[in-house]
């Protein structure tokens, strides 16, 4: 029997989102986690977040640290951490494990349990029964959270980060390894807002300028009352159409939100923008 029904189908194109519970057994995600924690242990703090505050020319050289470590690290695992983590010494003020928003973006292919949920005979058959006809991995992340620290994640379209022509052609693939509720902030979505468009791009700039990204277009502003909230149980997964519009609230909860995510893009016939991150 296929995991995802022809109705499950329907209604992935109709909203631009779908949530199934039981993708992942409550075993294999607790050792996706394990693993996580394996890697957090070992990890080595990236050079430019340790770098004190004095100058002005110090924040400069942190915040450009910060942007080529971020764009370099597309075929790399790295670290990305909340707000307010370290001190001016560079050192943690929380728990390591603590410390962590997300960890990106290759993990799918150096982690061998990573590479197994994300090629999954389960993700296999949801690609095919969308009609993917070769589809490839774009990107993975480990997102973490953490309790009363994990920050907000303001309404946006994964378009606008990962930009395709034809448009339409990126899918995310969210799957929680804890429960995502209301209290420790599960993703909220407006149903049907992949038909409109999108109305920004993040862009790499030309090289030897700074900043390294910018955004061309502006992110339209959305009536709150729109959003519907999309909690999913442990092993869930919420399928993401690239342009569909979606958020999630600050965790302010005593409870972590983890959540192994990568997004998919057919490839036939898709002309992936040079200008992407």
């Amino acid at each position: 029997m296929d995991f995802l029904t022809d109705q499950d189908a329907k209604k992935y194109q109709e909203d631009g989102y779908l949530i199934l519970d039981g993708l992942l057994s409550p075993a294999e995600c607790d050792e996706l986690r394990l693993r996580m924690g394996e890697i957090v242990d070992r990890m080595d703090v990236p050079e430019h977040c340790r770098i004190q505050f004095s100058t002005n020319h110090d924040e400069q050289l942190k915040t450009q640290g910060n942007a080529d470590y971020f764009i370099t690290s597309g075929d790399k695992i790295r670290f990305f951490f909340e707000k307010g983590v370290f001190d001016d010494k560079g050192d943690f003020t929380v728990p390591k494990e603590r410390s962590l928003n997300k960890i990106g973006h290759a993990l799918h292919a150096y982690e061998p349990l990573y590479k197994t949920a994300t090629h999954s005979p389960k993700i296999q058959g949801i690609a095919k029964k969308l009609g993917l006809k070769s589809p490839v991995i774009l990107q993975s992340m480990y997102i973490f959270k953490q309790p009363g620290i994990g920050g907000e994640v303001t309404p946006h379209q994964d378009a606008t980060f990962l930009h395709t022509e034809p448009l339409g052609r990126v899918m995310g693939v969210w799957i929680a390894l804890e429960d995502a509720t209301l209290d420790n902030g599960c993703l909220w979505f407006i149903p049907g807002s992949h038909n409109n468009g999108i109305t920004r791009r993040m862009v790499r700039t030309p090289e030897g300028t700074y900043p390294l990204t910018d955004f061309v277009g502006r992110e339209a502003t959305y009536d709150d009352k729109l959003f519907i909230p999309a909690p999913v149980k442990k092993g869930g997964v919420v399928l993401i159409e690239g342009k569909v519009v979606h958020k999630s609230e600050q965790n302010a909860s005593e409870k972590s939100r983890h959540v192994y995510t990568f997004h998919i893009m057919e490839s036939q016939e898709t002309k992936w923008n040079p200008e992407n991150w």
